[in-house]
């Protein structure tokens, strides 16, 4: 095995065992000690890899972010018209409760440091404002193509970041309250019952 090969499989250990880590005991009570006895891993292996637990987790996320951006280009890219593709995104959603009792509850107590430390806070705003401007892209192609009516775009795409965020806290919170990923898809075909433009 080359030095890269190692050096990936330890960078992979260590991510393995902080989403293990972070899932059992929390983000804030978990050490580094504790991911380093988990990875199999000196301390020293740690930071040659990661400046900080701070940095293991922004990259949990990104790569979970990245994941869902793929799924939600590809529901768009194979869709006839913005709304469809809207609702093609809500039905990929479903993947996204099923983490609720590994991940989400991880990602939501980072939310929380957030409110603490404003290095953190940057690493959870970033996400929601780049996906207000991805779905005010969207709204804004769809007004274009002649399915949705003038609307404000950067508004609608505040209210589906909203809406998507909040069914998430759901989610974590009572994952068996309810079909999650349905709510999500009834949810925007409501929203969309208004944006749609009628034929006249």
């Amino acid at each position: 095995m080359s030095p890269q090969q190692r050096g990936e499989e330890t960078r992979s250990n260590i991510l393995t065992a902080a989403t293990e880590c972070f899932a059992q005991h929390g983000y804030d009570a978990t050490g580094v000690n504790e991911i380093c006895q988990r990875a199999g891993v000196t301390k020293g292996a740690f930071y040659h890899h990661f400046p900080s637990k701070q940095a293991v987790f922004t990259e949990l996320l990104n790569r979970w972010l990245d994941g869902l951006d793929k799924q939600l280009a590809d529901a768009l890219a194979g869709a006839p018209t913005v709304p469809e593709g809207l609702l093609q995104m809500a039905d990929r959603t479903e993947h996204i409760f099923d983490m609720a009792d590994e991940q989400l509850p991880m990602f939501l107590e980072f939310w929380t440091e957030a409110r603490h430390y404003p290095v953190i806070r940057q690493e959870v705003i970033a996400p929601y404002r780049r996906y207000r401007d991805y779905f005010s892209g969207i709204i804004r192609a769809g007004i274009a193509e002649g399915s949705l009516r003038q609307v404000d775009p950067d508004v609608v795409a505040q209210v589906i970041v909203s809406l998507a965020m909040g069914l998430v806290l759901q989610g974590v919170l009572d994952p068996q309250g309810a079909n999650w990923g349905g709510v999500v898809r009834e949810g925007l075909r409501m929203l969309l019952q208004d944006l749609e433009k009628k034929p006249t």
